[in-house]
């Protein structure tokens, strides 16, 4: 009697026609990877070390129990609060370079444009800031910190500073991106029809590109809050500062409480920021 289910081997090229590419791709990316872990000295097997353990230990069980004196407390509430302060004025002024600069650099509202090509002079402006955008987001607001620390000195100014440099660089990269992706027939018949570039940008432009624009602003503020934090340890004020000293002083407890204190403040900047998009929506 005949078996009559014969079994059949099927290639691999018939089961997944892309599979030497695949491959390939992997083997080039192992290859790439391998130099960047050793100029890294990337060594995970160094967390399981005996000492190691022994030193992780020790840090840890400083965190408990954390510090809940009411003094203290009233302390790290008073510097999250300003950490939030420091991020929204941040916010305030990077909105007051961006906007400008946007409104200079997009082609979308570009009058000598609408004949498809636009005038040099113009060009090369638009050019210039793209370039000085380019340039203040460059910067890590770490590094601005660091600058404006020795400038104006300790103090939460010049972490208001760092974060209006860079994140104006970024909100007006963004900004121009979401502007000139958008519909723009509107926008060039009102300029065509004599409209000026302020009222084609507002009847035309900004109405349905507002949704996305609010959008981004406000994940933009969130993590201002996070950046606010990490300014601190290089005395930009606020929460991360006083983090910062505690961990010199070896103060685990205190340095939990802030901890769980910053947790909950992300938490809570999240919770707003959702509220504002769907309110905004």
């Amino acid at each position: 009697m005949n078996n009559p289910v014969s079994a059949t081997i099927v290639s691999p090229q018939l089961r997944d026609p892309a599979w030497i590419t695949r491959v390939f791709w992997l083997l080039a990316a192992a290859v790439l990877l391998a130099p960047a872990l050793v100029i890294t000295e990337f060594k995970p097997w160094t967390l399981f070390e005996p000492a190691t353990i022994k030193s992780t230990k020790r840090f840890i069980g400083d965190f408990f129990p954390p510090k809940i004196e009411a003094e203290f407390l009233l302390m790290v509430m008073r510097e999250a609060w300003r950490t939030v302060a420091i991020a929204t004025v941040g916010m305030a002024l990077a909105l007051m370079i961006a906007i400008p600069l946007t409104f200079m650099s997009t082609s979308a509202i570009s009058i000598s444009a609408l004949s498809g090509r636009m005038h040099a002079l113009p060009f090369v402006l638009r050019q210039a800031i793209r370039w000085l955008l380019i340039m203040l987001r460059s910067v890590p607001e770490l590094v601005w910190a660091l600058v404006f620390v020795r400038v104006v000195g300790l103090g939460p100014t010049a972490g208001v500073l760092a974060i209006a440099l860079t994140y104006g660089g970024m909100l007006g990269k963004v900004y121009g991106e979401i502007l000139e992706s958008d519909e723009t027939h509107a926008t060039h018949a009102l300029l065509r029809n004599g409209a000026g570039r302020l009222q084609a940008f507002f009847y035309g432009l900004l109405p349905q590109s507002a949704p996305e624009l609010t959008s981004y602003t406000v994940y933009r503020w969130e993590c201002a809050i996070r950046s606010s934090a990490v300014l601190g340890f290089v005395g930009a004020g606020g929460l991360g500062q006083q983090m910062d000293n505690s961990m010199k002083m070896f103060q685990g407890a205190e340095v939990a409480t802030m901890l769980i204190v910053f947790m909950l403040l992300v938490a809570l900047a999240d919770q707003a920021s959702a509220w504002l998009r769907k309110m905004l929506a």
